[in-house]
């Protein structure tokens, strides 16, 4: 009688899927010890910008981008979505995913911080 020899495939298969799945899992868009920012694509439309702020401050505390606050100038959409995007992505674990918003986010890994207006950061 012959012995047979399951293949090896599975096992490989499985090796290569605990590490990638674990790449993906821990990736935040940076290399480690590099910051990373949530800031809307300049080329998205205003209502998607719109949206986004809406839906970004529905989660976040979006005092910062309101008449006073330290982002309030420029008055652009861009700007403030920008804010609003980066506070959502900083305070939900600053996951590629949490910057998506349907395609009209990037995340940068320099800080798009200006004057008085801080964009916050999460190590």
């Amino acid at each position: 009688m012959t012995t047979v020899t399951p293949p090896r495939f599975p096992a490989l298969l499985f090796f290569f899927l605990l590490i990638f799945g674990g790449i993906i899992q821990n990736a935040k868009g940076q290399a480690p010890g590099q910051g990373a920012w949530c800031v809307a694509k300049p080329s998205t439309s205003d209502k998607e910008l719109q949206n986004n702020i809406n839906y970004a401050c529905t989660y976040v505390d979006c005092r910062m981008i309101r008449p006073g606050g330290a982002c309030f100038e420029p008055q652009t959409l861009v700007n403030k979505a920008s804010v609003a995007m980066n506070l959502y992505y900083q305070a939900n674990g600053r996951n590629y995913w949490n910057c998506d918003f349907k395609g009209s986010g990037i995340i940068a890994v320099t800080d798009p911080s200006y004057g008085d207006c801080k964009y916050s950061f999460k190590q």
